[in-house]
């Protein structure tokens, strides 16, 4: 292989993009940010910057894809972590399903919107192509999740045309999915 074409390559996987985190938004407007959502679909395109949501930003940086910023110092992973924690204290499960289906090749996005935690996509898909195929929650193996609480989630997975996932975690952090669909008799 040519040098000048081997040198690209490894600057391609070197792709590092540099963001910052204020007291609300962790975002870049770094070129190698919106190469990285055309090409993966992280984070979202607003105002001439790239915003990450938290499991997202927490994500990249545990890949070595992003440097975060804050206050012009660079923050690691596990302050991060306790940082956001502190805005959101599901934030740890949340991010563990995050991590487990987008390391098993799925584009999970937000679903606020939708009154729900996740939006996840068919292998392959990016957000704008087509729709969402599943409403995602993550939940803790030891939480009570009532009747209500769950009838609530189904009935938001059904008025949106997605078919209702719940990600469980358990004590040793391992994710276990259940899928949950209305059925007619």
């Amino acid at each position: 292989m040519p040098k000048k074409l081997k040198k690209v390559k490894e600057e391609s996987k070197k792709l590092v993009v540099k963001a910052v985190f204020s007291s609300e938004y962790i975002y870049s407007n770094k070129k190698e940010a919106f190469s990285l959502y055309e090409q993966s679909r992280f984070g979202e395109p607003k105002e001439g910057k790239i915003f990450y949501s938290p499991v997202e930003a927490l994500y990249l940086l545990e890949k070595s894809k992003l440097e975060i910023a804050k206050s012009k110092k660079k923050i690691k992973f596990d302050k991060l972590l306790e940082e956001l924690k502190s805005q959101d204290p599901k934030l740890e499960t949340k991010y563990k399903v995050f991590k487990d289906m987008r390391d098993r090749g799925y584009i999970v996005k937000t679903a606020l919107k939708f009154g729900a935690e996740f939006r996840v996509y068919d292998k392959g898909v990016k957000p704008g192509q087509d729709h969402a195929r599943w409403i995602l929650y993550p939940v803790k193996e030891s939480e009570v999740l009532t009747w209500h609480d769950f009838s609530a989630k189904n009935r938001v997975a059904h008025s949106t045309k997605k078919n209702l996932l719940i990600g469980i975690v358990d004590e040793e952090g391992d994710v276990t999915y259940y899928q949950v669909s209305w059925q007619k008799p």
